[in-house]
């Protein structure tokens, strides 16, 4: 599980060139649920080696996330799922280009915010 408040931004270049990736767009747009990388290969009509290769470079620009589930029989599956809500390249002060990657709200936050709002209401 990311630990999002101690993992620093993927860099601008890092980002930009896996969306610039028709292969990892088209994967970013199949994952509208978590999949394994067969599944993913399935759906986008790619070799699996490359399917992999693929997910890895939207791993490494924090724009997927990965799953194990353990199985009894220790067979495991890794299920892939998108890790942004919205990516946003902007300037900065100074001119700077920069990259801000939006993410969804971990459960454990979104629970506290929820209770926030109870008690500010009661």
């Amino acid at each position: 599980m990311r630990l999002r408040d101690s993992e620093p931004e993927p860099d601008l270049e890092t980002v930009l060139d896996a969306l610039d990736d028709e292969t990892c767009r088209g994967i970013v747009e199949e994952l509208t649920e978590p999949m394994t990388a067969t599944e993913v290969s399935e759906a986008c009509s790619v070799p699996l080696s490359t399917t992999y290769r693929k997910l890895d470079r939207l791993a490494e620009a924090s724009l997927v996330t990965t799953a194990t589930e353990v199985r009894r029989d220790g067979h495991h599956t890794t299920h892939y799922r998108t890790d942004f809500q919205s990516v946003l390249v902007e300037f900065h002060e100074e001119s700077q280009l920069g990259v801000n990657v939006a993410r969804p709200q971990v459960p454990e936050a979104r629970l506290e915010t929820l209770w926030s709002e109870v008690r500010n209401e009661v």
